[in-house]
């Protein structure tokens, strides 16, 4: 990887297939009983199929030793805490959150119940109380993801030295405003200026990619479950438009992305689940650390740079970990 690298920090019936065999010192012994767990977050079910594949390998198998209630997935942020309060009184073993939102809705309807989640930055964003021993009832995986969303502009600044305006999709859930006036600061150093343009709602997402290409010459998607959910579209759309798009997760090039700078989405899935299965077996969310990504790659889509027009010098290749021809 030539771009320096940061040195801190579907569903359930695809867990039958997965429960017998599982990489060696993975798999665990079988759960003694069933147990229910409750999913609350912006993302649809297909999205999970890594972590349920992994939750197999470990042992917890759909109609052996494990339920996963459905209800809370795909959620609009606004029916974060009613979902949340319905899994509480289903009386799940566990809740799985995606995103902020998700988690402070779960936070609010239980202190006791443990909550294993994924998101951006739980310490930056008060979830837990660090990564080492979180406290309360809440563990899992932080992403880096504000560290990454400004690396990323980095690249699109690398890739586009000649524009002078670049855009910006935000999650207003997600995406903290600080983060957001690091971003500005950055761009404004580099003498670019950069237009943001926030959603919170998948019918948002169409109208801002129409105005992030009437105001910038690339744009960066941000980390946010909601815009991973919807990134078909946001991949569709951009490349209708011709609008040269980064991407959080380097799989996304492969479904088309332009470009893409992070870790393999593979990697904080298989640390998510293996978190859960832990806290299953009795361990306390308090004393489980949080994990974090360790290996981040920059990806770039030839097919997609010929589609928008695009001819990126050699040198610019060479500096990616993959280039899909």
């Amino acid at each position: 990887m030539q771009f320096d690298r940061l040195k801190r920090r579907e569903f359930v019936t695809l867990l039958g297939s997965a429960a017998v065999a599982g990489p060696r010192g993975l798999l665990a012994q079988p759960a003694s009983r069933k147990y229910l767990v409750g999913a609350l977050m912006p993302l649809p079910l297909a999205a999970l199929s890594r972590f349920v594949d992994t939750l197999g390998q470990l042992g917890f198998v759909e109609d052996q030793n494990l339920t996963i209630d459905a209800r809370g997935f795909s959620i609009p942020y606004d029916r974060l805490a009613a979902i949340a309060d319905e899994l509480i009184e289903a009386k799940v073993d566990a809740i799985i959150c995606a995103g902020d939102g998700a988690i402070i809705a779960a936070q609010a309807a239980t202190s006791s119940i443990p909550i294993v989640a994924i998101t951006d930055d739980m310490v930056g964003a008060g979830l837990v109380r660090s990564l080492a021993r979180p406290g309360g009832n809440t563990t899992g995986v932080s992403l880096l993801a504000g560290d990454l969303d400004g690396k990323r502009q980095e690249v699109l600044f690398d890739f586009f030295p000649e524009g002078r305006r670049m855009a910006v999709l935000a999650d207003t859930k997600t995406n903290a405003p600080s983060r957001l006036h690091e971003l500005e600061d950055a761009a404004r150093a580099r003498g670019v200026t950069l237009s943001i343009h926030r959603v919170e709602r998948d019918d948002q997402i169409g109208p801002a990619i129409e105005a992030a290409k009437a105001m910038g010459v690339a744009l960066n998607v941000l980390a946010s479950p909601l815009l991973h959910g919807a990134r078909q579209a946001i991949i569709a759309q951009s490349n209708t438009l011709r609008l040269p798009a980064i991407y959080q997760w380097t799989e996304t090039a492969h479904e088309g992305g332009l470009l893409a700078y992070g870790p393999r989405l593979s990697e904080p899935m298989v640390q998510w689940a293996r978190q859960l299965a832990k806290v299953l077996r009795g361990a306390k969310p308090a004393d489980l650390p949080v994990q974090q990504p360790t290996k981040f790659e920059l990806v770039i889509n030839q097919k997609t740079a010929k589609l928008l027009g695009l001819d990126f010098a050699p040198t610019l290749l060479a500096r990616a970990d993959e280039v899909i021809e």
